[in-house]
């Protein structure tokens, strides 16, 4: 199971300490998801020998718009394992789940943004994977954890009635706020999305990052441009 995180300078903790802690806590990897113009500096290798935590090299697109997304999608997606684009408005998140390039819709409920399901069947259409973010629910209290569990639960109806593909994260920015694959579970269980669901997202980091990493030795040209692999999903 993976966890995607936000190291520094997009958070409080760096990749190194985060491997560390997710070691401890179980974990096989990380995904570094920082955003663009917050983008960590590090050996994901040598952390990895060190840690035997498998280290991501991803990036979480945050744009002001469609248009500005779709430039980032085509300038980054060659040079990182795993792309996400930051969800959270409703002209976001439809661009990001009609993306073949894109690999997942980052918490999709957050802010003004909602899932429908045209959106969970264009998700299920292009393979992106919508994110399960756990951090409101996590760290909130009061109204804003009622909206936050209110919107998870909408968004597992649709993942359920459409088998769309989906993840889970805490979305930490420290390794303080990193939570154990079984304190998940519990949250998940609390919040009725179950414990299999949760577990199931939290897999779905590594096999993603294990289907992209096969794609782009196989079809390499040069940075950002492969043989049409994207389109296909595993």
């Amino acid at each position: 199971m993976y966890e995607a995180v936000h190291a520094h300078p997009d958070g409080d903790a760096t990749v190194a300490r985060y491997a560390h802690t997710a070691a401890s806590y179980g974990f096989d990897g990380v995904v570094v998801r920082n955003h663009g113009d917050a983008r960590a500096d590090y050996d994901a290798e040598r952390i990895r020998e060190e840690t035997g935590v498998d280290v991501v090299h991803g990036m979480e697109i945050r744009a002001d718009d469609p248009s500005q997304a779709s430039g980032y999608v085509g300038n980054y997606r060659g040079d990182h394992t795993l792309l996400l684009v930051h969800g959270g408005t409703n002209a976001m998140n439809r661009f990001a789940v009609e993306q073949d390039r894109v690999d997942v819709l980052a918490h999709p409920m957050r802010g003004d943004g909602d899932v429908n399901h045209v959106l969970a069947k264009a998700a299920v259409e292009h393979g992106v994977r919508l994110e399960f973010d756990l951090s409101r629910v996590c760290r909130l209290s009061g109204g804003g954890r009622v909206q936050a569990l209110r919107g998870l639960r909408k968004l597992a109806e649709l993942v359920d009635y459409y088998d769309a593909p989906f993840v889970v994260s805490a979305d930490p920015t420290s390794h303080l706020q990193l939570r154990a694959p079984r304190e998940l579970a519990a949250v998940g269980e609390i919040i009725g999305l179950g414990e299999e669901r949760i577990r199931e997202g939290l897999a779905e980091w590594g096999r993603l990052a294990e289907r992209n990493r096969e794609r782009q030795s196989e079809s390499f040209i040069e940075p950002g441009v492969r043989r049409g692999r994207y389109e296909e999903d595993a």
